[in-house]
């Protein structure tokens, strides 16, 4: 049995760990090239974990020298399911976008004050609500920054 060539373990190396890296980042636009990265890594190694061979159909040759089918259809059905996840995420870029005029994921108040509770060592209050949706901190996101200059007519 043929093993895979060193280029080919190293290509799905690189891809993999610079999918994974881009997927950490806060830009919507680097996390959609990530997955786009990281699935074809995946697909790749998928592909080079299977036997190679000829074509798989019954008749052709030998069956001990016929490829296995499974890695290429478990291929095709990845590729399906990344160019969805891409398509989604494609959309939500441009949402971010088109809303706020950056495609920068920003931190929700919850992430600011937990970041400033874990700084000071403290845990968390529990929250005992009570008051109404307008009124919690908590619960209502302050208009985007770069929305907020746009109106006032002040440049970012």
């Amino acid at each position: 049995m043929r093993q895979p060539s060193l280029v080919l373990v190293i290509a799905v190396g690189v891809l993999v760990a610079t999918g994974v890296t881009l997927l950490l980042e806060r830009s919507l636009s680097r996390i959609l090239l990530g997955v786009i990265l990281l699935g074809n890594g995946v697909n790749l190694l998928i592909l080079v974990g299977g036997r190679p061979g000829g074509a798989p159909l019954v008749g052709t040759g030998p069956a001990d020298r016929m490829s296995d089918a499974l890695p290429q259809a478990m291929v095709l059905t990845a590729v399906v399911i990344t160019f969805g996840l891409t398509a989604f995420l494609l959309a939500v870029a441009y949402r971010s976008w088109y809303l706020s005029g950056d495609d920068e994921v920003q931190d929700d108040l919850e992430d600011r004050q937990i970041a400033r509770l874990a700084e000071r060592n403290e845990v968390s209050a529990a929250d005992l609500g009570g008051e109404g949706p307008d009124e919690d901190p908590e619960q209502v996101d302050p208009e985007p920054e770069l929305r907020r200059l746009r109106r006032r007519g002040e440049q970012p």
